[in-house]
């Protein structure tokens, strides 16, 4: 029983630690909104902005050479951050519920 107490909390330590977790909750709450549901891996920024419309700000990361825009999904009034990352090729290369500066700070720790 100790070892799999022991276990379970160096899970739970592991994971509170982890900020590139994303919640499941914001997936089913933003499921149907364009920029979640039909941007891709590979889209170029043209099509992201014609999905998502301009984003709320555009970080410009100097050394890798990526671009990255947030946005504020709404739904019902309930508002998340969303990021769209492309790489120097101006391509859709990772996005997800968080800022661009959550995004740059997990990636940094890797």
């Amino acid at each position: 029983m100790y070892k799999h107490s022991l276990a379970v909390l160096a899970v739970a330590a592991t994971l509170a630690g982890c900020s590139t977790i994303e919640n499941p909750v914001d997936y089913v709450t933003f499921r149907d909104e364009p920029l979640v549901k039909q941007v891709d891996h590979g889209m170029t920024q043209e099509q992201v902005r014609t999905l998502g419309g301009p984003p709320s700000s555009q970080v410009e990361h100097s050394l890798s050479g990526s671009t990255c825009n947030n946005y504020v999904l709404n739904v019902d009034g309930h508002e998340q951050p969303y990021y769209v990352n492309f790489d120097v090729n101006g391509r859709v290369d990772s996005k997800g519920f968080m800022t661009c500066a959550q995004y740059h700070e997990n990636r940094r720790r890797l």
